[in-house]
């Protein structure tokens, strides 16, 4: 959906794209690690408002890669 906007399973072109962000008590769409609940990367979602279906993306690519160091 992100790069077609188009929706995979009902092929609806109705796509709105959320924003990830941080919030208090880790609250937001992240994925979070460390001391502060602002360490770790926003996730944004891409959501079909025909069928609900909806898929998670990591934007930047220097994200990705932090997450692979931590993560592997």
């Amino acid at each position: 959906m992100k790069n077609t906007k188009t929706c995979s399973k009902c092929n609806s072109k109705n796509i709105i794209r959320i924003p990830g962000k941080f919030g208090g008590f880790g609250s937001g769409n992240n994925i979070s690690w460390g001391i502060s609940g602002f360490s770790g990367v926003t996730v944004t979602r891409y959501l079909c408002c025909e069928c609900g279906y909806s898929e998670e993306w990591i934007d930047n690519k220097e994200d990705i890669e932090n997450l692979q160091k931590k993560f592997k």
